[in-house]
């Protein structure tokens, strides 16, 4: 990745990272499932209004709106109402990075032992920061945000699948599936009542409003825009990684704002996790060779994209025929 894509990378992962802050603050006033219908449908309006809808399969589109807007968000606020600390829940959301690798691999994608190593680096990073809060939660908002996790990796191969020639768009009509589907679910577990008392609701009602307003426009528009136009562009093992480093920024801000303490070895952990994300986006040197498949397969087409190449030294061969080429034309006529 060009370190320009690997900055926009890093972006999000903050932008993703302050988003659990916001979403504790409007967990306070919105009850989950409704939650996450006004967090779509407050994108969605003026989506079908002002953009165009994307040119791709409507079974990707489907499947990333099911995927990333209804499952994830809907295990993860579930998760977060039912106790999930706001650190903890950033943690855990980040299992979506293996799930996406294994999902990515079934559909024809090939992992390098480089990039292999840096996830279980970077996955045991995870792990060392997780072991100092399993014992403080209780085991469903953990399952529940596992779930959110997965949600967001069929979500991750979705969008990759769909290849959008404009990548926002494809984000923003993304947000058009989830509305209904969890406005009735809603409805059906919440009640109407519980529902309007959370429009209605006084107190600290601005600090949720304007928890929903920062998961729509930076967390939604801009961070799942600049993911889905990465996405796009790369293989899901090279981008998929950097939303480790979500949790990074999710339980430093829980820390700063919320007062949830960070031990020596949760700090470690969060060191363990930049250093495999880093080995596993690390640029290929001149020296080093492409494995084959590489860059592609013919089963995966949609896996190939030629502004991923790089310049590698050339082989034995390519050298003996350029020196035969040079050693022609300096013969005499």
């Amino acid at each position: 990745m060009p370190i320009r894509h690997r900055l926009l990378a890093g972006l999000v992962a903050i932008f993703w990272g302050l988003n659990f802050l916001a979403i504790h603050y409007s967990l306070e006033q919105f009850p989950p499932f409704f939650l996450v219908a006004l967090r779509w449908t407050l994108i969605a309006i003026p989506t079908i209004i002002l953009v165009p809808r994307p040119r791709v399969p409507l079974r990707y589109l489907i499947g990333y709106g099911m995927g990333f807007g209804v499952l994830q968000f809907a295990f993860l606020y579930a998760a977060m109402d039912a106790g999930m600390p706001a650190g903890l829940a950033s943690l855990v959301l980040q299992s979506s990075a293996p799930f996406t690798v294994l999902l990515g691999l079934l559909i024809g994608e090939r992992l390098s032992a480089q990039r292999a190593v840096g996830i279980v680096i970077a996955v045991a990073g995870l792990g060392i920061v997780g072991s100092q809060h399993l014992g403080g939660a209780s085991w469903l908002p953990f399952l529940l945000t596992v779930c959110a996790a997965f949600g967001w990796a069929l979500g991750n191969i979705s969008s990759k699948l769909a290849q959008p020639a404009k990548p926002l768009h494809l984000t923003l009509w993304m947000t058009v599936v989830p509305p209904l589907p969890m406005l009735a679910l809603a409805l059906l577990v919440e009640g109407p009542a519980r529902i309007t008392d959370s429009l209605l609701g006084s107190g600290d009602a601005w600090a949720a409003w304007a928890g929903l307003l920062y998961t729509c426009l930076l967390g939604s528009v801009a961070g799942s825009g600049i993911w889905t136009w990465l996405m796009s562009r790369h293989p899901a093992s090279t981008v998929a990684p950097y939303s480790m480093l979500v949790p990074v920024v999710g339980l430093t801000s829980a820390w700063i704002v919320l007062g949830e303490t960070a031990n020596t070895i949760e700090l470690l952990g969060c060191v363990v996790v930049v250093s495999g994300v880093l080995l596993t986006s690390r640029t290929r040197t001149a020296t080093e060779p492409v494995q084959p498949g590489h860059f592609g397969s013919l089963t995966s087409p949609w896996y190939f994209d030629p502004a991923q190449v790089t310049v590698d030294s050339p082989t034995t061969e390519q050298r003996l025929r350029t020196g035969q080429r040079a050693a022609r034309r300096r013969q005499p006529c």
